[in-house]
């Protein structure tokens, strides 16, 4: 059989170092001083192994909200003795100058910093530990670390345990003592969003053997220092720099560049004007050219041939026939060409393997791959295109397409654009069309991104598109790797008395999902949770709006399903006023028949629960259930639920009985005449996962109409669905308390003539198994 996509498998490291960090003083490390985490003497790791596990507890920390951060995490790899780090990739304000600080007698060869804007200027004394051997540095969206905290001078205390909290605000004393000065094994650099106040020339001018270079969103005051690299630099990034006829003949005095990037944001943006005269200078004056991003640009004349030529032909990637003029002077079609935002994406001949745009679904999963990291801005606007395309059209690259929204999910977790936009594109890839072509792995990751999104974000939006996405999925078998987490995020939406509609009627229907065919154990938990006394507030919120509703109707189905088999969920709802909603419910809405078959299937749970049946046996309660009895709502259900919580009740026998009205003789006669009406041939909305409830009502005297009620039950369900429930019942034993039924003296004839029939219904589906029910098609509701 074929592998579905996403169905690679994890490899043993990934494994392995995901174990050890989640088990540190397990594995690596013991408890020391002060709780402090120490890493074990006998331990020495190689750097492939201490990269992974501190890029590895960098992603679990913004990727797994179950995930405990470990204060003195850094501390471990403080001796390079013992573990050896040279190339770590840190990301956002989790990362602190004394984490810097605890690993600055590494030999660090590669650092990228990402927005991490915790870090000041203490952290730019670190970095000049790491200057002999720091060949590849970047520090993009750090904009605070050339700040000084509180106005303090350029420090290093190395002894320092605890760190001043500043916020970002109160960073304005600019540090000016920092420069590269012997950084002289440097060559990739990334300053992207370097502050307005740093001069990036002076900051630049000792760095003689730069390869690589980014200045994205950088203020440049003027541009010739560039030309210092002009026989070195492989890779130079503009991106949303101004441009100027200055910087243009610069940038093509850079001969040896392989990769260019002058692109922006947006065309409005953009006062520069791209003309086909300096797209003809960067192609003929940069030979080496294999890269090159001009997105976000306004062409100022024509570039591209005419329509008519345009349209000639098959599409090609042969310079000679590129339909934009500029580029027929190419040499080699380029590796890549960035025209997002721009028109030329529309033109049918581009001389490049890889195209940004939005023109097709290739373009625009270009455009995500290539833009996440560092402009979310732009993939935010490419991944509501691909929504676009998953909705209206149909998604040819589905492997690719989810890889590329969960990588941009993960990689901008506390973006609120990109999270609306990746939770609706989600939901449209991993829905009914796409389904089957979805390994469990890759599924599983759309989980926990959608999960993620709806911890961090309380806005309409994002919880919708998390909510509706889940519905793609089977409940509960696939959310339960993550039951207790999805259960509390659902809760947590419910809990707002005026929540918007349409995610309250989503969030409950994934409630009653999520309790519904699962082991008692996940519902007992569940109910500890609160789940309970939510869907009760939800029910006692609709009751004063005088509303019936999905909502009403889901959050009664909940409370049905919870409490079956789970006492202590059944003595919650009696606790929180359960039975008084019950009754309201009735009154308010005497019509809704699947309002009243929910309603009294909770009640049956209850009835179950010997120790709870006391406080059902009021004239009140009884009255009702009596009066239930007569009901044809829902077929039989109402009047069969009703006449079970009877049965339960009067299983307890008569010298409980202490009210005058209803008499219990005339109710039994009422219950008689109940199941004698019921048609023993009817279609269930019904499922039962266990008899053990109706079985301990056979063999007795006490109640011969519980006996009866129970046999009934079991020849209905078996000579229905006999595929289904004859194999339960003679799994649990129910042949030989059917044989008991028929030895009692006290059990009535019409109940021994309906147990013999049970018995020959199981008898007769033992001997030819293959036997089943057209009734099978029935698409069974829960009990309970």
């Amino acid at each position: 059989m074929a592998a579905k996509v996403g169905d690679d498998p994890e490899s043993l490291m990934t494994l392995a170092i995901v174990y050890c960090l989640r088990n540190l003083r397990k594995t690596m490390c013991y408890q020391g001083l002060r709780n402090k985490l120490c890493l074990r003497s006998d331990i020495f790791l190689p750097s492939e192994i201490c990269d992974k596990l501190v890029n590895t507890y960098m992603e679990l920390i913004h990727t797994d909200s179950n995930f405990e951060p470990e204060e003195s995490f850094f501390q471990l790899f403080s001796d390079p003795r013992s573990t050896r780090l040279t190339r770590i990739q840190l990301r956002e304000d989790f990362v602190r100058d004394r984490d810097l600080e605890a690993i600055r007698k590494q030999d660090l060869i590669e650092l990228h910093l990402t927005y991490c804007n915790s870090l000041s200027s203490r952290s730019l004394k670190t970095l000049t530990c790491f200057r002999e051997t720091l060949v590849s540095l970047c520090l993009f969206g750090c904009s605070h670390i050339f700040y000084r905290k509180g106005g303090a001078p350029l420090a290093c205390n190395e002894d320092t345990e605890e760190e001043e909290e500043e916020s970002p605000a109160s960073r304005q004393a600019l540090e000016t003592d920092f420069n590269f000065h012997s950084f002289n094994r440097l060559r990739l650099l990334n300053l992207g969003g370097l502050p307005d106040e740093v001069d990036a020339e002076t900051l630049l001018k000792p760095l003689k053997s730069l390869t690589s270079l980014d200045l994205s969103n950088v203020q440049l005051l003027g541009t010739a220092f560039l030309a210092q690299w002009k026989d070195r630099l492989a890779s130079l990034v503009l991106y949303n720099v101004d441009l100027s006829e200055e910087l243009v003949s610069t940038v093509v005095e850079l001969v040896n560049l392989r990769h260019l990037d002058i692109s922006r944001e947006s065309r409005r943006t953009s006062k520069f004007k791209m003309t086909r005269k300096t797209l003809t200078a960067i192609v003929q004056r940069l030979l080496n050219l294999v890269s090159l991003d001009i997105s976000g640009h306004t062409m100022l004349d024509n570039c591209t041939v005419p329509h008519f030529e345009d349209a000639m032909g098959r599409p090609s990637i042969e310079p000679c026939k590129s339909s934009i003029y500029p580029f027929q002077e190419l040499k080699r079609p380029l590796q890549f060409l960035g025209l997002y935002d721009t028109t030329l994406c529309n033109v049918t001949h581009i001389p490049a393997y890889k195209v940004t745009g939005s023109k097709n679904e290739d373009q625009v999963l270009n455009a995500i791959e290539a833009y996440t990291e560092f402009r979310p801005e732009l993939a935010h606007r490419a991944i509501n295109q691909l929504f676009d395309i998953a909705r209206i059209q149909h998604c040819s690259q589905l492997l690719r397409a989810l890889q590329l929204v969960i990588a941009a999910l993960k990689c901008h977790k506390y973006d609120k654009s990109i999270q609306v936009t990746g939770s609706a594109a989600l939901f449209y890839l991993t829905n009914t069309e796409y389904r089957s072509d979805q390994s469990v792995r890759l599924r599983r990751e759309v989980i926990q991104v959608v999960l993620n999104g709806m911890e961090q974000y309380q806005e309409v939006t994002v919880q919708r598109n998390c909510c509706l996405t889940l519905c793609n999925f089977s409940i509960p078998e696939e959310l339960e790797f993550q039951y207790s987490r999805v259960n509390q995020l659902l809760l947590k939406i419910l809990e707002p008395a005026r929540q918007d509609e349409s995610i309250q009627r989503i969030a409950v229907h994934l409630c009653n999902a999520l309790v519904c065919q699962v082991d008692n154990h996940h519902k007992e938990a569940v109910g500890k949770m609160g789940f309970v006394k939510t869907m009760l507030n939800l029910i006692q919120k609709k009751l004063l709006d005088k509303m019936c509703d999905q909502v009403m109707e889901f959050s009664w189905s909940a409370l049905w399903n919870i409490t079956d088999e789970t006492p202590d969920n059944c003595q919650m709802f009696l606790n929180c006023r359960g039975m008084n909603l019950f009754l309201e419910c009735l009154q308010e809405f005497p019509d809704k028949q699947e309002l009243h078959r929910n309603m009294l299937g909770l009640l049956g749970n209850v009835a179950e629960v010997k120790a709870l049946r006391p406080q059902l046996l009021t004239p009140q309660f009884i009255s009702v259930f009596s009066n239930l009895l007569d009901s044809k709502a829902d077929g039989i259900e109402v009047s069969y639920n009703a006449c079970g919580v009877l049965s339960h009740i009067m299983f307890d026998g008569p010298e409980v009985w202490s009210m005058e009205e209803p008499r219990r003789d005339s109710l039994m006669d009422k219950m008689w005449d109940a199941i004698q009406s019921w048609d023993v041939s009817s279609r269930r909305n019904i499922n039962y996962r266990s008899f053990e409830p109706i079985l301990r009502l056979l063999p007795q005297s006490i109640a011969p109409v519980s006996q009866h009620w129970a046999t009934w039950a079991l020849y209905n369900l078996v000579s229905v669905y006999p595929s289904k429930y004859c194999p339960l019942l003679i799994k649990e034993g129910g042949l030989s308390l059917l044989e008991n039924v028929l030895e009692l003296d006290s059990s009535q004839p019409e109940t021994k003539d309906m147990a013999r029939k049970v018995i020959e219904q199981c008898e007769n589906f033992k001997e030819d198994p293959m036997e089943t029910n057209h009734g099978q098609d029935v698409n069974y509701g829960q009990r309970g």
